[in-house]
């Protein structure tokens, strides 16, 4: 019986043999080209790192591109500061304003000088030749409309006159949202009305700058001009010529 036993163990063993057997010839055995392979990896992952390192070190580090500040307004830069006296402004009305401020001033200045150079005009022309209204008149130009039927239409003249101004004022800036009162907006050209029938506005920027300083010019002395030319009469009662 003992004996028996002794080949049933037997048995079991060399069965459980055969079967440890049979499942590790399905496991992956490692060959010599994997294990090649494996020490490469991690030769490479342990020297890869400091080449990586070593190559952005090297590398010059760049500088964001800068972002250009915008130039800074000087109202002796717009056009019109011309010899001989070049930057006029004795009275320093430009000192310490801002920049839609000045833009104000100058189309001011621009406006005032467009009606100044054709009041000289008509005041010297009007006293020798005014078909118009009678064309008998000869008095001195200064009390000329008292003597037409025009100074009946004033209320006319003076409500036609604010109806092509109230355009202009459209380019201000609201003083409501900016809280900044008679002040040019940042889209408008002081003087552009769009108005150029004759199309005299030249298409080169210098010779555009040259017009504008020459339209300045004159109306600046047509505003001085006119002003004497009624002072002369005022003090002298009769006509200039």
């Amino acid at each position: 019986e003992e004996q028996v036993d002794h080949t049933t163990t037997m048995t079991r063993l060399a069965a459980l043999a055969c079967v440890l057997a049979s499942a590790t010839a399905f496991a992956p055995v490692p060959t010599s080209r994997m294990l090649a392979v494996a020490r490469s990896t991690t030769e490479e992952s342990t020297t890869e790192a400091p080449v990586v390192a070593e190559v952005e070190s090297a590398m010059p580090e760049v500088a964001p591109p800068a972002v250009e500040a915008p130039p800074v307004f000087k109202a002796s830069d717009l056009v019109g500061a011309t010899a001989p006296f070049g930057f006029f402004d004795p009275l320093g009305l430009s000192s310490g304003v801002s920049e839609e401020r000045v833009l104000y001033f100058r189309e001011a200045e621009l406006k005032h000088g467009r009606v100044a150079m054709l009041a000289a005009l008509g005041f010297l022309v009007a006293e020798h030749f005014h078909p118009l209204f009678g064309g008998q008149i000869d008095v001195p130009s200064y009390v000329a409309y008292q003597q037409t039927p025009l100074q009946t239409f004033w209320p006319v003249v003076v409500l036609y006159v604010g109806v092509v101004e109230i355009f202009s004022v459209f380019t201000f800036e609201n003083p409501f949202d900016t809280g900044k009162w008679w002040t040019i907006g940042p889209k408008h050209v002081p003087g552009d009305f769009s108005f150029d029938p004759a199309g005299l506005k030249p298409a080169d920027a210098a010779e555009y700058v040259d017009m504008q300083n020459k339209e300045l010019n004159n109306g600046r002395l047509a505003m001085i001009g006119i002003a004497g030319m009624v002072a002369q009469e005022l003090v002298s009662g009769g006509k200039l010529f």
